[in-house]
């Protein structure tokens, strides 16, 4: 037995790969970089052919030997693992290596916890770590097991600690999953408000790193924290997108992706992914330089599937051609319809095309026209304003003289009943007819 550090950041990868798994250097890679955006320093990196997992293990008795020598040797305090582990083969490997073993679930939760900034967030990475905590919890109490003995008479103080953990983990979470139902039932409503506002809502997708909060930034007037780290923004950041021929529109920046996600991230994560599953429109978002693109493009497809967003139309954005040597340019289909971008996002270069491609996409038909609006009208006007189409206006005796100028889809479904101001949006829209 022994006693575990509490912390460490002085890490050995242990980087198990099947025969069928494609590009294990890319994986590897990828891994490294989870690592360098937890904090932790890479001593040394060990692969691991694993075609029948080891129950005990995960990987070879041989090579959990390769590793505690190596853990001793380079003076490592924790080995990081490009694997989801059972409880088990965490903790049978944690006592053969003698220091920290954390598999790649634990680790993403561990990022996301540095990452969360807002309550909502932070509610809902701490309710996933101790999801993933409570299967293991055992393994930190191992250190009372010598003074157990014999269950027979000897309950001793590492059962009565473990079920009292236990009891605490459980009230926990109930009260964290309390909690997170009331913030969401409050982002909700605001959701609810901007569908009412008939606004069209457009989400930022795509693998992480791929540029989304650098280009949510040159889209808005936003400040979203943009770096070269895995996992840099996880809160949903919503902000006004203007300047577009369709009018404006509400853009909102979502957590990166990454194959093999944790489920009770993806589960956890609601706010942000919602923001995906109410979109009008995707903006799917790809490094352009990356040679593995199209693979990744599929690994962010499988996600917005497993979260109901699958059917939402897309725009691809193809980012970073400063660095892939492309020129901006919009791709379309067969119709004339724009389904890719290419721009750069950090140079600005192509922005403009984005922007074009969006009007397009939410726009159609532009009304275009003055409309008088007796003060009867209050609720129309105010649906009016609040959808963003009214462009300007006086007020008298008569009533609210307006321009409006916005796109018919959004003008269309404003009526709330009221038979006069249904025959006043009858005679705006006919002006397009």
């Amino acid at each position: 037995m022994f006693d575990r550090e509490k912390k460490g950041d002085r890490a050995l990868l242990l980087l198990p790969h099947s025969r069928g798994e494609g590009d294990t250097i890319r994986r590897g890679e990828e891994f490294a970089e989870l690592v360098k955006s937890a904090g932790a320093e890479v001593l040394g990196v060990i692969a691991a052919r694993v075609e029948d997992p080891n129950p005990r293990y995960y990987v070879g008795s041989g090579k959990a030997d390769e590793v505690a020598e190596a853990v001793r040797a380079l003076e490592a305090d924790l080995v990081l693992v490009d694997h989801v582990l059972t409880p088990v083969q965490e903790r049978n490997l944690e006592k053969h290596v003698g220091v920290r073993v954390v598999d790649r679930a634990g680790l993403i939760l561990d990022i996301f916890a540095q990452r969360a900034r807002s309550h909502e967030g932070k509610l809902e990475v701490e309710l996933a770590q101790l999801k993933h905590i409570a299967t293991r919890l055992v393994r930190g109490w191992t250190h009372l097991d010598a003074q157990r003995g014999g269950m027979i008479g000897n309950r001793g103080p590492g059962e009565t600690q473990l079920e009292l953990d236990r009891r605490l983990l459980a009230e926990r979470v109930k009260m964290l999953t309390k909690r997170l139902q009331k913030v969401q039932t409050q982002r909700g409503q605001q959701r609810r408000a901007r569908l009412r506002n008939i606004v069209p809502r457009v989400a930022l997708v795509g693998y992480t790193n791929a540029g989304k909060s650098t280009l949510f930034n040159a889209l808005t007037t936003g400040d979203v924290f943009a770096a070269d780290l895995l996992f840099a923004t996880l809160d949903p950041t919503v902000r006004k997108l203007e300047n577009l021929s369709c009018g404006p529109a509400v853009l909102a920046d979502t957590v990166g992706f990454i194959r093999e996600l944790p489920h009770d991230l993806v589960a956890a994560f609601r706010a942000t992914l919602a923001e995906a599953r109410d979109a009008d429109l995707l903006l799917h978002v790809s490094d352009a330089a990356d040679e593995e693109r199209e693979r990744l493009h599929r690994v962010v497809d499988n996600v917005l599937e497993e979260i109901d967003s699958g059917d939402v139309p897309q725009l691809h954005v193809m980012n970073k051609i400063d660095l892939a040597g492309a020129e901006p340019r919009i791709d379309r289909d067969a119709a004339g319809k724009p389904v890719r971008v290419w721009l750069s996002a950090a140079t600005g270069a192509g922005i403009d095309l984005l922007r074009q491609a969006l009007g397009e996409l939410l726009g159609g038909e532009r009304v275009q026209s003055e409309l008088l609006l007796p003060l009867s009208a209050g609720r129309l006007h105010a649906r009016l304003k609040a959808a963003g189409a009214i462009t300007g206006e006086t007020v008298d005796e008569h009533g609210w003289q307006l321009h409006i100028d916005a796109p018919r889809s959004v003008i269309a479904p404003l009526s709330g009943g009221d038979a006069t101001e249904t025959l006043l949006l009858r005679e705006l829209l006919a002006t397009v007819e």
